[in-house]
């Protein structure tokens, strides 16, 4: 199967495809995706029912967009590197939502179709940090695309901290957990470069490192109990031994 060009992906992302492919994913591999990953998802509320909103989470997997879905009402419209849209794959990702961006260079089309996807009214998942920055203990730095995006949009931002998806040594299912903070208006702001920065910088990537280090902190309590548990049956079986 040819590639789609470039200009050609953005075209069908714009028009709107059809939502059969993404209701079968999400019937058929979501429910996978939520048992096999115990999801834990905190702020699901503050996902508006109706109307424009940027989800801007933190990037640690290829996978983070589809949790972000799993989880949510809404249809989620998300970009992915240019790459991943060739051949069959390309074209099963335009169905679920996603369209094409070029890294490493502005990029108009995806610009305006992010604009386009907003204005119809749809939700969009734009990662702050540009790139998947797979080491679990730290973020990225963030960039103010996504913020300005929203700015022009008139779209309220959530800010969004996903832990559980980054790579992992052994192949074990892992707790994914995802946190939406509290929408954050922005019908009062310019879109200029220096307030999209200031947005991004002050307020959106604070409280994701906040909310992301929370979330972290949580699967060590866990772990630490289920340890003592196992130390609490071992002393026991000991005890009767003697």
């Amino acid at each position: 199967m040819p590639d789609l060009s470039h200009e050609e992906a953005h075209e069908i992302a714009r028009r709107g495809t059809s939502k059969v492919a993404w209701v079968l994913v999400k019937l058929l591999m979501m429910p996978v995706l939520r048992l096999l990953f115990m999801m834990r998802v905190t702020g699901r509320e503050n996902v508006p029912d109706h109307g424009p909103a940027v989800i801007a989470p933190n990037h640690k997997s290829f996978w983070d967009a589809f949790f972000v879905s799993a989880v949510t009402k809404r249809r989620i419209f998300f970009m992915g590197k240019s790459e991943l849209f060739r051949g069959r794959r390309g074209r099963f990702l335009l169905l679920l939502g996603g369209f094409p961006v070029k890294r490493g260079e502005s990029d108009g089309e995806a610009i305006a179709t992010a604009k386009a996807i907003l204005a119809r009214g749809d939700v969009l998942a734009l990662f702050p940090e540009g790139t998947r920055v797979s080491d679990p203990l730290s973020l990225g730095t963030p960039r103010r695309g996504a913020a300005r995006i929203a700015i022009e949009a008139g779209a309220p931002i959530i800010p969004t901290a996903i832990t559980g998806t980054e790579k992992r040594r052994w192949p074990l299912p892992r707790r994914v957990q995802i946190a939406f903070g509290e929408p954050v208006p922005v019908d009062d702001l310019s879109a200029t470069p220096e307030l999209a920065h200031a947005l991004t910088a002050q307020t959106l990537w604070p409280t994701i490192d906040e909310d992301y280090r929370r979330l972290r902190a949580r699967p060590g309590v866990i772990a630490a109990g289920v340890a003592a548990v196992g130390l609490g049956v071992l002393v026991h079986k000991l005890r009767h031994r003697q």
